[in-house]
């Protein structure tokens, strides 16, 4: 079973687009923010809208879809109706992505012991926000990696993987300078199957391999 994959991804813009003010005057402070920064607040939530309006569509009941066909789910203040079912929908949510979580640490901390300890540091040290800074297969069963981890939570230099045994490897298009955003492992045999999300564009990594070396620059 896949977990993080883009439709994952998107479902949390989703969520954040929920995030309504508690009360009127919270939603008049922030439209006066706006007028006073000089920034056109209709105009700011309709593009807001038009950029996650086929998200919206697809991830939230049909009872939201009138408040987004119509662009009142963020140009107006939220009637007790569609806070209401933002709240139980955000409710549920939170309950769906806590189950997801569990049940991926489950499945790695299942696995864990049978994979390579090299493969185990790279999924501990975390590479989220690692940017790709340059690749290359110099042979059918190597793939090179460089990262650049200075924005990361790890490392915080570049850093260079080596996967080794690789049998399977799909890189996406526009792969230089994407961004890690997470990652899952799985077992198979001798080798592990190793999945990341990354974003700038949103995209997908795959790569099966025996292992990986990963080397400080």
């Amino acid at each position: 079973m896949r977990y993080f994959t883009k439709d994952w991804y998107n479902e949390i813009q989703v969520y954040g687009f929920l995030a309504f003010p508690d009360s009127k005057e919270e939603w008049e402070e922030m439209i006066q923010y706006y007028e006073e920064e000089g920034i056109d607040y209709k105009k700011n939530a309709k593009e807001d809208l038009e950029s996650r309006k086929n998200d919206l569509l697809k991830f939230l009941p049909k009872s939201f879809h009138p408040y987004i066909l119509n662009g009142t789910i963020n140009s107006e203040f939220p009637s007790s109706a569609l806070r209401n079912m933002a709240e139980q929908w955000l409710m549920e949510y939170d309950e769906k992505m806590e189950k997801i979580r569990n049940e991926y640490n489950n499945h790695y901390e299942s696995i864990k012991s049978q994979l390579p300890k090299n493969v185990v540091q790279l999924l501990e040290n975390s590479l989220h926000d690692a940017t790709i800074k340059a690749f290359e297969s110099p042979s059918n069963d190597i793939f090179i990696m460089i990262l650049d981890c200075s924005g990361g939570f790890h490392y915080f230099t570049d850093i260079k993987l080596t996967f080794t045994g690789v049998s399977k490897l799909l890189i996406p298009e526009k792969f230089e300078g994407a961004w890690w955003l997470y990652d899952e492992v799985y077992r198979s045999d001798t080798f592990f199957e190793l999945h990341v999300l990354f974003d700038c564009p949103l995209t997908e990594f795959l790569i099966i391999a025996e292992n990986v070396e990963i080397e400080q620059l």
